[in-house]
């Protein structure tokens, strides 16, 4: 709880703008070195204090104490297409939430963020060469498979403990990166299409083990084709995680620029038409002119109909084994836990059935 309060005053003293001066002379300290204790963790907040905090700053006391929001703590990088700055803000605290959920639940029913992160040996120098070479050799070290987008999220997961989240986001946000101290998660669209998602959830991948060395902007445009050198880079990455050689040379050879090929290869590799299309130029097995000649229009949703496609689960398996434990274990109330996933009893019963999760608790 102590060091909840130390990061929640450091982050609402900058949000407004406060100096630890200022903070250091509105608490009636001598100086700014008791400030900087309390934001180190090193001094507790007296209870005192603390409603001090709350009638000086205007903020609630659940602000400074409720584990169940993120604040001053997540950094995310929204991948999103005009979402205004104030409609991202309010879907963020949101997702924040989401998570401080799973971080909190998790450590109270012993389930310990993993002590070493996975990086990449990559920074913002690195060729695209370089990057599509790191996705081949993901996808070759951790044996993904025939169709590595079909295991990657759960890979993330139970491999590398990245929380994966489907979610149901506001409109214009396909994904996003998000990373904490002791924990990174991805949050993907569930209802854009297959490919698109596991594009997005390869690409934040990317972000995810190279955010020491090129931390992300806070939001990047959703294009295969920015021109922001890092999202280059996240998107070389990603199309040879999911299409790397080995897997493209399980199809039987056929004109590369023929629409229905490459519908069809796509369709089966669980990734868009467009993306292969990129994938192939960038493997020069087909070459610019090519390319230019598809139109976008021919490959949209692989030439299928996707009216009928269901999209997954909300959130994810391991989530929900998290929050059901949790129940179980008596570390949360059935009503605060749908409370925090914003849904009914009724709905959270029927989201551990639908991740085969059993429910401990009774209606």
């Amino acid at each position: 709880m102590s060091n909840l309060i130390s990061t929640r005053i450091k982050a609402l003293r900058e949000e407004k703008g406060l100096s630890q001066d200022d903070l250091a002379r509105l608490f009636g300290f001598k100086d700014r070195q008791t400030v900087s204790a309390i934001e180190t963790g090193e001094r507790r907040l007296s209870a005192d204090e603390l409603l001090l905090a709350v009638q000086k700053l205007g903020a609630s006391l659940d602000y400074f104490t409720n584990p169940f929001l993120l604040v001053g703590e997540g950094k995310f990088s929204w991948r999103q297409s005009k979402v205004s700055n104030e409609r991202l803000n309010a879907f963020e605290r949101v997702a924040g939430r989401w998570i401080a959920a799973n971080r909190t639940l998790a450590l109270s029913v012993g389930k310990l963020p993993p002590n070493l992160r996975q990086s990449l040996k990559l920074t913002s120098k690195s060729t695209f060469a370089e990057a599509m070479a790191a996705g081949e050799r993901f996808a070759a070290d951790f044996e993904l498979g025939k169709v590595p987008a079909q295991r990657l999220a759960e890979l993330m997961e139970r491999k590398l403990g990245v929380l994966v989240l489907m979610v149901d986001a506001i409109d214009g946000v396909s994904g996003a990166a998000c990373r904490l101290p002791d924990l990174d998660a991805v949050l993907i669209n569930r209802h854009e299409v297959v490919g698109r998602r596991h594009f997005d959830l390869a690409h934040e991948l990317f972000h995810i083990l190279t955010w020491d060395a090129m931390p992300p902007d806070h939001v990047e445009e959703a294009s295969e084709r920015s021109k922001s050198r890092v999202e280059q880079l996240a998107n070389s990455f990603a199309s040879a995680l999911l299409m790397p050689t080995s897997a493209l040379d399980r199809f039987e050879p056929a004109k590369v620029d023929n629409v229905k090929w490459l519908n069809d290869t796509a369709e089966a590799l669980q990734v868009t038409a467009t993306a292969l299309k990129w994938r192939l130029v960038a493997l020069e097995r087909m070459d610019n002119a090519q390319a230019n000649k598809i139109l976008d229009a021919d490959l949209r949703n692989n030439g299928r109909n996707v009216s009928g496609r269901a999209a997954p689960p909300l959130y994810s398996k391991a989530f929900m084994e998290v929050i059901a434990l949790a129940i179980d274990e008596g570390q949360v109330s059935v009503r605060k836990a749908a409370d925090l996933l914003d849904m009914t009893l009724e709905d959270l019963a029927e989201l551990c059935a639908a991740h085969d999760v059993k429910a401990a608790f009774d209606l």
